[in-house]
């Protein structure tokens, strides 16, 4: 649900519990919910630029191939009934050659009963033998799709933020959910059909020259225009499965743009004409796969064209040396029934190549992502390769605690890629612990940066940010994320009961432990007014209830959670004067004996703070003691919203 959510994601996804599971936007000019986006704009709105064409697609990828590892077991499986399989065709044209011939010669029911058993028991061996390779490579497929999967999905999360906001969410959504699957054909019939292809041509070929050396040279020199013809069709199938791979990953991320923009565009008027534009991106994608489809289809054409070529040869040779009496019937009989499982299985392999095209496309697609440095890449490397987080070795320093150590950020600045302006720069901060520091600024200022580097979504592009003598990109992430609660501006509320969602940063708290947290949020009287009360279902992002309500269960996750430093970005500024106060009396419980940093962009919220300093286009300024009381009565007002 993250990743599908990646492109534009609310300032806000991981709410007051800061999980381990790779939140949303925190970058120099969050946005907002992607419903306030641009969906009206084009057909692919929203989106930084259309998706980057896959890197050129090869029939064995080694970094695709590592995978097969996961499955290697069930693959070996696959592989070994196949060669059983070939076993047992020769040995099926072995007592069908000898049937017919002795049927030929005169032979009755009973002289033949013998091979016409032994020829039902090769029969019945092979359906289980197929059956069996069938189930053991769709297994093989599973595993390392999962495998895959969940490296996908860990690369994406730890890549953070600041990389998932200039993201296609469709492409993404798309590739980790369609695109992977398309990997059954390459991971269950491609890699075991190439190893069959090898291996089955060179023992029908030995069996054949052993019964009739001159049809064995024929189809050793006809073998090789199977491959050639192959390789001459890939070259046109690639192009059209790389682009029948853009438009489909085109079209998610539009459709995704249009279904969360559907007010916006419903208000200005624009849903017939993104209808439209959906229509035509769906319909060119339509062209495109039909036009791949017409690829395959052809080239089984040829290939098979090929195969009887080079059948009807053998066939034509062989039968005129039957007929001139050189070859004996049974002879010619086992050769014929040989020569086209020669070539089946290189068939079959071209087949297979252009079936498992687009799942190799989507898979350079995924190593692109898997490739892509983690921003904090001395907190742990993912070893593609192996499937595992490895832990940098290196000192952890003294205990983490944060209620007794002070946080501070040494010469920060920070840079994201693509864009020309620092988001921060030279910043030097000082927060002592249990002490309260505003920040503010205009938007775009750099403020959501600085939290983003406070909540590892991000690392300083130069500079150091020191925890009680410790360099904070050396520390344990989990165990600093533990450290800290955010409470956001728009909390993000996932598919899922109440208590689910409150205790998203403490799964196990009890249920009088939640119940504690809303009501020191101020929201369990909303909450006993839901059917089902903790218990009630909540659709995606809560949408049915209020924005005040919202509020109020992300304040409940931060009590909840219990961490010495709290993040504010502009909890109540959405809010009404009344539901502002409110949550204002919430905050002011919450940060009691707490380090806090808030956020604010006009200077004001609803509690006291200790500090006050500004963002300007990335560098940060201490504003004076008068700001103090440039606002007498707001602050005075705001000191007894907050509550003792």
């Amino acid at each position: 649900m993250t990743v599908a959510r990646a492109r534009n994601p609310p300032a806000d996804q991981p709410e007051a519990t800061a999980p381990e599971s790779g939140p949303a936007a925190a970058g120099p000019a969050t946005a907002g919910p992607a419903t306030a986006g641009p969906a009206a704009a084009g057909p692919v709105s929203g989106h930084p630029d259309p998706p980057a064409p896959p890197r050129r697609l090869r029939p064995f990828d080694p970094r695709l191939l590592s995978y097969a590892g996961v499955g290697r077991s069930y693959l070996i499986v696959t592989v070994g009934l196949g060669l059983v399989t070939t076993a047992l065709v020769l040995i099926q044209a072995g007592l069908l050659a000898h049937a017919l011939a002795g049927a030929a010669r005169g032979a009755g029911l009973t002289a033949l009963g013998g091979t016409l058993i032994a020829l039902l028991l090769v029969l019945v061996a092979r359906a289980a033998a197929a059956y069996g390779s069938e189930a053991a490579a769709l297994r093989a497929a599973a595993v390392v799709k999962s495998r895959l999967r969940r490296r996908l999905i860990e690369r994406a999360i730890r890549l953070g933020p600041s990389w998932l906001t200039d993201q296609h969410a469709g492409e993404i959504t798309t590739l980790a959910t369609k695109g992977l699957d398309s990997l059954d054909p390459y991971f269950a019939r491609y890699l075991p059909q190439v190893v069959l292809g090898c291996l089955v041509p060179v023992a029908v070929l030995v069996r054949v020259t052993a019964a009739d050396w001159l049809s064995g040279i024929v189809i050793a020199v006809t073998l090789p225009l199977i491959p050639v013809f192959a390789v001459l069709v890939g070259v046109h199938t690639k192009a059209r499965t790389q682009r029948q791979w853009q438009l489909l990953a085109q079209l998610g991320g539009h459709f995704l743009d249009v279904v969360e923009g559907l007010p916006t565009l419903r208000l200005f008027g624009r849903a017939n004409a993104q209808a439209e534009a959906i229509r035509t991106t769906t319909d060119d994608h339509r062209s495109a796969t039909m036009g791949a489809l017409r690829v395959a289809f052809l080239s089984a054409l040829v290939l098979e064209l090929a195969a009887a070529l080079a059948t009807a040869l053998v066939a034509v040779e062989a039968g005129l040396r039957l007929l001139a009496g050189h070859l004996p019937y049974e002879t010619a009989l086992l050769v014929l029934l040989l020569t086209p499982e020669a070539y089946l299985p290189l068939r079959n392999v071209g087949a297979q190549y252009h079936a498992s095209a687009e799942g190799a496309i989507a898979a350079n697609r995924a190593f692109e992502i898997l490739d892509t440095p983690v921003p904090d890449g001395r907190e742990a490397r993912i070893d593609a390769h192996r499937g595992a987080a490895i832990r940098a070795s290196r000192p952890i320093g003294a205990a983490l605690d944060l209620s007794s150590q002070q946080i501070e950020l040494r010469g920060v600045s920070l840079a994201y890629p693509g864009r020309d302006e620092q988001a921060l720069t030279d910043v030097n901060l000082t927060i002592q612990p249990g002490k309260r520091v505003l920040l503010t600024g205009a938007s775009g200022a750099g403020k959501s940066s600085l939290l983003g580097l406070l909540l590892r979504f991000s690392a300083p592009t130069s500079g150091r940010i020191v925890i009680g003598g410790n360099d904070l990109a050396d520390l344990n992430l989990d165990q600093w994320r533990r450290q800290i609660a955010w409470v956001p501006q728009h909390p993000y509320l996932f598919a899922g009961t109440v208590a689910e969602n409150i205790a998203l940063g403490a799964p196990a708290a009890t249920a009088d432990a939640i119940a504690e947290a809303a009501r020191l949020a101020g929201a369990l009287d909303f909450i006993s007014s839901l059917p089902g009360g903790l218990d009630a279902p909540l659709p995606e992002r809560a949408l049915t209830l209020s924005a005040g309500q919202r509020q109020r269960l992300a304040l409940a996750r931060a009590f909840l959670r219990d961490a010495p430093l709290v993040l504010l970005d502009e909890p109540a500024s959405h809010l009404d004067p009344v539901t502002a106060a409110e949550i204002g009396r919430a905050v002011g419980a919450l940060l009691a004996g707490r380090t806090v940093l808030m956020i604010s962009h006009s200077g004001g919220l609803p509690v006291a703070a200790d500090r006050v300093l500004r963002l300007d286009r990335g560098r940060l300024s201490v504003v004076s003691g008068r700001e103090s009381s440039r606002h007498p009565r707001r602050r005075r007002d705001i000191v007894a919203a907050a509550g003792p």
